[in-house]
């Protein structure tokens, strides 16, 4: 059989090996698989990177941002108007410019919710029906500061908690996935893994009862037994038939199932490689119910969800306070013309006026004191204030939740090893009685009755061992899942 190694990719760091499109798993590579190619995953990973984007674009807006502008040119043509001292129109006049400009402007945001700003323009100004041309230079600096941003509300350290909020908690919604997948993909598996070895078990059971089905037809023929005992064993050699048949339908829809989680095509084969070992481990619930309570990623995102409700709360608040700010700048123009002369010449002229004209500055506080709003602001600032009490009510909730299932799921998971330890020993009881009981069969002590119930004794305690084998495995899983943490 001709063997092909398939590597999935490098950095899951596992590859598996694919003969003839048939599939050898482990648990772990079953799930790295569904890592890569689950839907819900590649989905979160893309919310990550948005979140990612957007604390980016939080943090950019505290650097400094340099802006250009340019008109080069801007023709207009049309009709002006004169106006007496009453308003009145007294006469029209065509108009017919060619302007253009450049302006450089640099501003820094401040933390403080503030900006500092430099700026430089150049504008020019041919006006064709005068035949005239004129420049102006000016340059400037300013700085302005909300001054409610330090007893209100600052936007700018607000917006970038929220970015930074919004990154973890899609890191955590992604990780919360991560571990749901797990144990979805782990579930898929043991189900496939039981039914595999639950056609096993139908097969040898096939086995036993063709070995069986020989015997008495040979006694029959010896005239050892009676017509009736033969007529039973055929009867159990076909009922022994369709329960194989059976197990191998319910086995190959299980496989079809996982396939499907993994992204494996249908028509392929899926053989899962396990000897049936297992950890004993015993939980602490006390242990557990602590790391569920520091790891679980529910009980952060809550914390999160209240986090910003704080900031919206402060910002409902800010909106019904009384707004103020400080407004400064300082900075020099040069101007030249209008005059007839050449563009060139109108720029000469402003750089020279530039420097002989004395500076311009400007300094202002501005405020804003709201009077009243009929209550509006005040029911928006209580109805915030409530939504913040359900999310502190629903953190608490979630943590007895949390509580009640890691204590419940530490009781089955110690439960259900004591139940596989006892399980294993029953096994190896059937195992020796079925063989002393198939050999006094063969001896002819006992009758096909007899051998029929101990063969099917036989088959309940392997059947019963594979469930509290599966039920121990995803009873631990889920108890990783449910913690966060591996045992």
């Amino acid at each position: 059989m001709k063997k092909i190694i398939l590597v999935i990719s490098i950095l899951t760091g596992f590859s598996l090996l694919k003969a003839q499109d048939t599939y050898y798993l482990t648990l772990e590579e079953s799930i790295e698989i569904s890592k890569q190619k689950s839907y819900s995953m590649l989905k979160l990973r893309q919310d990550i990177k948005i979140a990612e984007y957007n604390l980016k674009s939080a943090t950019s807006r505290l650097k400094t941002h340099v802006d250009l502008a340019f008109n080069l040119p801007q023709y207009t043509k049309g009709t002006g108007e004169w106006t007496d001292s009453l308003g009145r129109i007294s006469s029209y006049y065509s108009i017919e410019k060619l302007n253009y400009s450049g302006a450089l402007v640099i501003n820094q945001p401040l933390i403080t919710d503030g900006n500092i700003y430099m700026s430089g323009a150049l504008t020019g100004t041919n006006d064709k029906n005068l035949d005239e041309r004129y420049a102006r230079l000016n340059t400037r600096i300013g700085f302005n500061q909300p001054l409610d941003a330090f007893y209100g509300y600052n936007a700018i350290k607000s917006g970038l908690k929220r970015a930074e909020l919004a990154y973890e908690q899609s890191y955590k919604a992604l990780k919360r996935e991560e571990l749901d997948l797990v144990y979805q993909v782990s579930s898929s598996y043991y189900n496939l893994l039981s039914l595999q070895k639950s056609a096993e078990i139908a097969f040898l059971d096939l086995e036993r009862q063709t070995e069986a089905q020989e015997i008495s037809k040979n006694k029959y023929a010896a005239g050892l037994i009676r017509e009736v005992d033969a007529l039973q064993m055929e009867v159990d050699l076909a009922e022994a038939q369709n329960n194989y048949a059976l197990a191998v339908l319910n086995q190959d829809a299980a496989s079809n199932s996982l396939k499907e989680l993994l992204g494996i095509g249908l028509k392929d084969s899926v053989v899962l490689k396990s000897n049936f070992d297992y950890k004993v481990i015993v939980v602490d619930p006390e242990v557990a119910v602590k790391l569920a309570l520091k790891n679980r990623s529910e009980l952060r995102e809550q914390e999160i969800q209240i986090e910003q409700q704080k900031l919206y709360v402060k910002q409902q608040k800010a909106a019904g306070m009384i707004k103020s700010s400080i407004d400064a700048y300082w900075g020099k123009e040069g101007i030249g013309g209008p005059l007839r002369v050449s563009s060139y010449d109108a720029i000469e002229l402003s750089y020279n006026n530039y420097f002989n004209r004395p500076p311009v500055f400007g300094i202002g506080l501005t405020v804003r004191i709201p009077v009243f709003d009929w209550g509006e602001n005040r029911a928006l600032v209580r109805a915030s204030e409530s939504r913040l009490k359900q999310y502190t009510y629903r953190k608490e909730e979630l943590e007895r939740q949390i509580e009640t299932q890691v204590r419940n799921l530490v009781a089955n998971v110690n439960n259900s090893l004591k139940r596989l330890q006892l399980l294993e020993k029953n096994v190896k009881v059937a195992e020796k009685s079925f063989e002393i009981t198939r050999q006094r069969y063969s001896d002819g002590d006992i009758d096909s009755q007899s051998l029929a119930l101990e063969r099917n004794r036989l088959n309940n305690a392997y059947t019963s061992h594979l469930r509290a084998y599966i039920n121990y495995q995803l009873t631990l899983a889920d108890l990783m899942r449910k913690t966060c943490e591996e045992f």
